[in-house]
């Protein structure tokens, strides 16, 4: 199909209908809004369920009513909105039903504002609901790669039975660029062999999240772990730019890695030999590709829109063999390629670091005034 001029939130919510939505259950918050406003006239369009419900609360709940029926459904919300559903996303992800949720991610913490942030790393990477599971977590840096991990997520979350997410941020919610949406799909018309979709002549089924017995709790903690190893093995996700002959590596996710890789083409023009890893898949995370990276790269730069949530992951996968540095723009604010320009260029000519904490190297440049802030 040919590129349109398109919203971020818009279009990952078209993609969602394209790729067979069946239900969609919501409740405002900005800058995530456009997601709902949409299914709230393009579902009834096609004769699918759109409801806008009292409470992030109440929304999720609903997605997993729907989900135990075997429908492909899905929400949609912004930081703090996603803090209130994470009962309900512990409850799914506890009975093994499919489902995608889109995280619009805002400025925080607490109410915090409505400019774009990556501070619901942990929040998503790392749970958030309480017990043990683990979500996959897909992060977007352009409009068009947003339609396409947004239908990717659909097929993940049904082919594992898992939750499936879309850590975008309000960059990318709210930016407008050219980008190709997919073809419609059929929905589907076989319902999965574990869904309560009523049980006249067959066997009744239940999906239920109580296990009163712990032994019965303790097999079945050891399924959702093993069904977590076949997603670290095969699901990780991941683009790569000018590593061929790099010294030095930048990591970024999403807008931050969108940013960083002008920064990492200013540098090479300059004559420095660095190239960025970008993660996609933030869960499971690209811990064997970035150990692969440790055993060249002299130095690695990690920007985050966060106080370094993803800084602790790519330092487990390091394990302390090469030196990180770290620089991050926090609580709404975008980094300039021009920033990361300056960090790269410290990186390279300054002594470098092997131990210590990256985070508070940071800070004191801060307050020492080394860094300024614009």
């Amino acid at each position: 199909m040919a590129k349109e001029f398109l919203e971020g939130n818009f279009a990952m919510a078209e993609a969602a209908v394209r790729a067979g939505v069946e239900a969609y259950f919501g409740y405002p918050i900005t800058p995530q809004t456009e997601i709902l406003e949409w299914m709230s006239h393009r579902m009834p369009e096609l004769g699918r369920a759109f409801l806008q419900a009292e409470s992030e609360v109440a929304a999720i709940n609903m997605v997993y009513g729907a989900a135990c029926t075997g429908a492909r459904v899905m929400s949609s919300s912004s930081s703090p909105g996603v803090s209130l559903m994470q009962e309900g996303l512990s409850y799914i992800a506890g009975t093994e039903v499919p489902m995608v949720l889109i995280d619009v991610v805002r400025g925080g913490p607490g109410l915090g504002n409505i400019a774009p942030s990556q501070g619901d790393y942990n929040q998503l990477v790392h749970g958030g609901g309480h017990g043990d599971y683990h979500p996959i977590v897909l992060a977007p840096a352009s409009v068009q790669e947003a339609i396409d991990l947004t239908v990717l997520a659909f097929d993940l979350a049904e082919k594992y039975r898992n939750i499936c997410m879309i850590m975008a941020d309000g960059s990318i919610g709210q930016m407008m660029e050219p980008a190709e949406l997919p073809e419609m799909r059929p929905l589907r018309t076989i319902t999965p062999d574990w869904a309560t979709d009523g049980c006249q002549g067959r066997e009744q089924r239940i999906l239920t999240s109580i296990l009163i017995d712990p032994t019965l709790e303790e097999i079945y903690n050891h399924k959702i772990l093993d069904t977590w190893y076949r997603i670290q093995a095969n699901e990780i996700r991941y683009k790569e730019y000018y590593l061929d002959d790099a010294e030095y590596v930048v990591i970024g996710f999403g807008t931050a890695g969108r940013i960083a890789l002008t920064a990492v083409r200013n540098a090479r023009a300059q004559g420095i030999k660095i190239g960025l890893f970008r993660p996609i898949s933030l869960s499971p995370f690209p811990f064997p590709q970035l150990e692969e990276l440790a055993k060249t790269a002299q130095g690695i730069l990690v920007t985050e829109m966060n106080t370094g949530q993803m800084l602790e992951d790519v330092k487990m996968a390091v394990k302390g063999r090469v030196p990180i540095e770290f620089y991050a723009r926090v609580g709404g604010i975008v980094p300039y390629p021009d920033e990361i320009l300056g960090e790269i260029h410290r990186l390279v000519h300054e002594p470098k670091n092997i131990g210590g904490d990256p985070r508070q190297r940071w800070m004191q440049r801060l307050k020492d005034g080394v860094i300024t802030l614009s």
